[in-house]
């Protein structure tokens, strides 16, 4: 992965932002959409493609085009710097394979344990009975 060659290709557009700010949401395009197109992608080698591909299934669209926007702030700098940071938190993630489970062996002391008390939970039950005349 390499972090310039994949900011180089992402896309921003800034387009009028809803909420807070008074007359000056009218005016200003204060929201950042960032798009990212991960097919076409030169930052990425095959197989980080296929696991992005895989990872981020919910998050792509049918083109394998990543869509992020931001307008939480009133500066659209701001918004930039926030929708980037997010992006490289997404790949970042996209990119993490988790470790293989290894299979753990019941100890021997946890099974004799485990019959134990069904034994002695079986005692009180029976005991707990009428007795059979």
């Amino acid at each position: 992965m390499e972090i310039q060659t994949i900011l180089s290709e992402v896309k921003y557009k800034a387009v009028r932002s809803s909420g807070a700010g008074g007359q000056n949401v009218n005016k200003v395009s204060s929201k950042v959409v960032l798009t990212f197109d991960l097919s076409s992608s030169q930052g990425f080698s095959q197989e980080e493609k296929l696991l992005l591909e895989n990872n981020l299934q919910n998050r792509l669209t049918a083109d394998l085009i990543l869509i992020l926007n931001c307008d939480e702030d009133r500066s659209q700098l701001k918004n930039k710097e926030i929708v980037t940071k997010r992006f490289l938190e997404i790949i970042k993630k996209g990119l993490h394979v988790p470790k293989e489970r290894k299979p753990t062996k019941i100890p021997k002391s946890v099974i004799r344990k485990r019959i134990k008390d069904k034994k002695s939970l079986s005692v009180t039950k029976q005991n707990r009975r009428k007795p059979d005349f």
